[in-house]
């Protein structure tokens, strides 16, 4: 049965979703169905509105249950095979009453059974199948072939019927779920179902007529996709830009919780008690848990579930604008037709950061079609000039369009074809634009004007010097010089924009950009026909260069003296240092030199201590080891001076490097230079 509810207006958003409402006629208590895909099942439930707009009431909406079709079927008490439909469904409703038309008579009476007979056409004999049915207090038997009607006079079974047909036909479409909105009121009635799907999102596509001596011209067209199973036939189609929060919730499958089984305590008999033993028993209650969600919810029997209807509408749409289809010319008669027939009125709101287009005039789609829907058809600010950004493009600037959106629309993004003298000269892509914004469009490249690049970086003289804590920072500028020379061959005086990139640095010695953005510096020039222009970017940024003093000789103090780095105070107080230094590293070189002596002398007394040791008794040998004990004995006394002088001399060069340190580290100057 075909739902009266037939769709009216559409509303599309960028995000993904479509808002839907329908409106129709019912009678009475009708009930209205409604057929979506079951993907789209929670975004309906979560969003459907039903209102009864003529004084009536919806008790509720009940829709198809989770169950797979095979599971359905298996429930039904009527099957029906796919060959011998007629003879199988009278074998399955045995007693069900029914009126019977044979030939020009009604019969009723009680199925009794159904057989096959055998019956004598001509020389043959063929099996045929015969109804018998209980007719008051007798059996008659009929030819089913010739039987005109058969009427199910039993609601129960009449209703099982129409139930495992319904069913069978959803098999056809798989993917479908029937929603059923059961009304009550009297007379006939409008009603109102408005809901929210996931949709395809809307896209924009722009075309701009450049004429010399006229405002350009922008007209807007918007793609839209009927993916659904029913067409849109003269809808109020409505387009929003934005982006509010909508998200996929599951409604639609059931949800069971786990609920603990609980057995009831059982008593048991008294038992006799036995000397020396006690006996107890008892029956802990046991916590079985019913079978995990899944698993219940596909077995467990899903019946039909029921919403109720909200209580407020839908809000009312908050814009609107016209639109006409583009047709082609030339010259000023193009831009006079465009302009007569596609007269667009564009009537505009903002909610926020919503903005709505709608189409003034109804608007069909056919299901799994799309339509370019005209929005736009306004002049606007803007004209021809040249951009030239050396990442882009090294040789050749782009043609652009400099746009500023005068229309008073917020402008969603999408592909621009520029036609200028009725000639296609380029496309571009626009940003997002709100009223007032401005945009360098650009769509083909300019050939008639070259532009070369030279670039040199410098480090320029030091301009402050400050001395702290040993360490002397000098601060500089590194300056980078930029010339831009640009060529123009063409005919035509042309405007150029050259950006450059801002990295941090600052502009010197430069005039001042037209346009800053966040990366780039805009620099105006104007090109004469045939001549070439000069445009030279000075930046600068500080750096630093670090010396520590601790390392520092006489050339280097020279040169910060020269350099006016530190001034003659501070000069001397580093000589000093310097000179405290080379004391100290004559210091280190004589405690090496010790450390080295005493180190022979060690292994000369292990030799020689060998050697006694390695001496026999006698008068020769006793002589020889005395010689060797007076060696041995002087040699003590020469390591005994070797540390006396070592300790002496890591005390000097210990004061030696306190005292530098301390004088290096109570050096402080600054100086601008």
């Amino acid at each position: 049965m075909p739902s009266p509810l037939s769709i009216r207006r559409v509303v599309l958003y960028k995000h993904g979703v479509g808002y839907f409402e329908r409106r129709g006629k019912v009678t009475g208590s009708e009930t209205a169905h409604l057929d979506f895909k079951a993907r789209d099942m929670n975004d309906v439930l979560k969003s459907m509105t039903v209102l009864d707009l003529n004084g009536g009431s919806v008790s509720a909406v009940s829709y198809d249950s989770t169950k797979p079709l095979e599971q359905l079927l298996s429930e039904a008490t009527i099957r029906i095979p796919e060959h011998g439909s007629l003879t199988a469904l009278l074998g399955q409703v045995k007693g069900a009453r029914v009126r019977a038309r044979v030939g020009g008579a009604q019969v009723e009476g009680a199925i009794v059974g159904l057989e096959s007979l055998p019956v004598v056409q001509g020389e043959a004999s063929v099996v045929r199948p015969f109804l018998t049915l209980l007719v008051g207090a007798s059996l008659r038997t009929f030819d089913v072939l010739e039987l005109g009607e058969l009427e199910f006079l039993d609601e129960a079974v009449r209703k099982d019927l129409e139930f495992y047909l319904a069913t069978v036909m959803s098999s056809y479409k798989k993917d479908s779920k029937r929603l059923s909105i059961l009304t009550a009121g009297e007379g006939s009635r409008e009603l109102f179902v408005s809901y929210v799907l996931e949709s395809p999102v809307w896209k924009t596509s722009y075309r701009i007529l450049l004429d010399e001596g006229q405002p350009p011209l922008l007209q807007g067209w918007a793609l839209v996709d009927n993916t659904g199973d029913e067409d849109w036939v003269d809808v109020e189609l409505s387009l929003i830009a934005g982006l509010p929060v909508s998200f996929v919730h599951d409604l639609y499958n059931p949800r069971y919780l786990r609920r603990p089984v609980v057995e009831v305590r059982s008593e048991t008999g008294v038992a006799p008690v036995i000397p020396q033993e006690a006996h107890e028993s008892a029956f802990e209650p046991s916590m079985d848990m019913a079978a995990d969600d899944e698993s219940f919810g596909s077995a467990g029997a899903a019946p039909a579930a029921s919403i109720m209807p909200m209580a407020a509408p839908p809000p009312a749409p908050v814009m609107r604008a016209k639109g006409g289809p583009m047709i082609g010319g030339g010259g000023r008669d193009m831009r006079a037709m465009l302009e007569q027939s596609t007269a667009v009125t564009t009537l505009t709101k903002e909610v926020g950061d919503l903005f709505e287009y709608g189409v003034d005039r109804p608007v069909t789609v056919h299901r799994n079609q799309s339509a370019l829907v005209p929005i736009l058809h306004r002049p606007f600010e803007g004209r021809r000039v040249l951009l030239y950004n050396r990442a882009t493009r090294e040789k050749n600037p782009m043609a652009c369009i400099e746009f500023k959106n005068t229309t008073g629309l917020t402008l969603e993004g999408g592909p621009v074809t520029i036609t200028e003298d009725e000639t296609y000269v380029g496309e571009a892509m626009l940003d997002t634009l709100k009223p007032d914004d401005v945009r360098f469009v650009p769509y083909a490249v300019e050939l008639s004007c070259t532009v070369s690049v030279e670039e040199d970086l410098e480090d320029g003289p030091v301009f402050r010097a400050r001395l702290g804590r040993g360490t002397l920072i000098v601060e500089f500028f590194h300056q980078r010089r930029t010339k831009v020379l640009a060529r123009n061959k063409a005919k035509r005086p042309q405007t150029l924009y050259v950006e450059h990139p801002r990295t941090g640095w600052e502009l010197k010695d430069t005039a001042a950009p037209a346009e800053t953005t966040d990366g780039f510096w805009r620099f105006k020039r104007e090109l004469a026909p045939g001549t070439t222009d000069t445009l030279v970017i000075t930046e600068r940024t500080r750096g630093h260069r670090q010396y520590y003093l601790g390392n520092v000789g006489l050339e280097e103090v020279t040169f910060f003296l020269d350099s006016h780095y530190i001034d003659p105070r501070v000069a001397q107080a580093l000589r000093d240092v310097v000179a405290m230094r080379e004391k100290l590293s004559q210091v280190t070189r004589d405690v090496q030199r010790l450390d080295e002596e005493r180190t022979q002398l060690f292994r000369d007394q292990e030799r020689i201590r060998s050697n006694i040791d390695s001496l026999k008794s006698g008068a020769s040998q006793r002589e020889l080891v005395e010689r060797f004990v007076t060696k041995l004995n002087a040699q003590e006394d020469r390591l005994e001076s070797i540390g006396r002088e070592l300790e002496r001399l890591e005390q000097e060069r210990t004061r030696l490097q306190t005292e530098a340190n301390q004088r290096i580290e109570s050096l402080s100057y600054e100086a601008d230079l």
